[in-house]
């Protein structure tokens, strides 16, 4: 399978997806968060991000092995002179530069090996999307490794595109399988398709929420004083709440502090709780926002 994303970060599955994502940058652009069924490091795509998905029998493939599917794209960039290569377990490099990262997934019999070809993808929008701070995040999930990246427009000619690479890829394969079939997905392919993003992946108990346990901690220095607060999260729900500062309260914190247990660590469940709640007894002269702020 060959397809293009609308600019969206993509998430392994074993990864905390707050630790891996600039939140507010990311909430600004309206752009998609998504955790899929294999492990790995986060990635972004966009319309510039040519995507391939190669899907097999587990039998007889090692699972560790990514060069088998990683050939044709490999073939046909080196047919051009661009001196791509296979490096370390899963990423395919120019000059010491990765262009485009693999993950696998085996399952039921079967095994899956997709991958990314940042072909014109916009790099300063990559850069912010996965800046993070990671002071505010404390977990054992894994962690995505940062690489220099390139686009491969960089070393083709100045009017390749990514529908021409996406053409000529599909030649390779059907070149190198001459007795392979093209499939267009049915209507109901596309039925399954939404049942599935519906269900699933637009969910955020899905994308947020199955996130391994972590603990957070975030401070902001607002008109009324500092304010720090740490909180012990588990399946994307506040389990423990402590907040400590130099502002002024007229009720007792642990109040506060109550009224976030057994909530999603999210920003519109925590706004709609903030609402309700007269803040001023808390931390004195704030706003919702401020606090939110430091919660996110």
């Amino acid at each position: 399978m060959l397809y293009v994303n609308a600019p969206s970060i993509i998430v392994g599955k074993f990864q905390n997806t707050l630790a891996e994502i600039n939140l507010d940058y990311v909430r600004e652009k309206k752009i998609k968060v998504v955790r899929r069924m294999s492990g790995g490091g986060a990635v972004y795509h966009d319309f510039g991000n040519l995507n391939f998905s190669f899907h097999t029998l587990s039998e007889g493939n090692d699972f560790m092995d990514f060069s088998q599917f990683t050939a044709p794209v490999l073939k046909l960039l080196n047919d051009r002179n661009v001196p791509a290569k296979l490096e370390g377990r899963n990423d395919l490099l120019i000059e010491g530069k990765k262009f485009s990262g693999n993950a696998k997934l085996a399952k039921n019999g079967k095994m899956i090996q997709h991958g990314t070809i940042l072909f014109n993808s916009d790099m300063s929008i990559l850069d912010e999307v996965l800046k993070i701070n990671p002071l505010k995040y404390i977990d054992k999930a894994i962690k995505s490794n940062r690489s220099r990246v390139t686009n491969l427009i960089d070393y083709l000619p100045s009017n390749s595109t990514t529908g021409n690479l996406k053409k000529i890829l599909i030649d390779e394969i059907v070149h190198a399988n001459p007795n392979s079939l093209l499939y267009e997905l049915t209507s109901e392919d596309l039925k399954g398709v939404e049942y599935l993003i519906k269900n699933k992946y637009e969910t955020w108990d899905w994308n947020f929420g199955s996130s391994p346990n972590y603990n957070f901690k975030n401070a902001k220095k607002v008109p009324a004083g500092f304010i720090e607060i740490h909180l012990n999260v588990e399946k994307g729900i506040i389990q423990e709440a402590k907040i400590f500062g130099d502002f002024f309260a007229s009720e007792s914190i642990e109040n506060f502090e109550r009224q976030l247990i057994g909530h999603k660590h999210n920003q519109n469940e925590l706004q709609e709780i903030l609402k309700q709640l007269d803040l001023t007894k808390y931390f004195g002269k704030v706003t919702s926002q401020e606090i939110l702020e430091v919660l996110i």
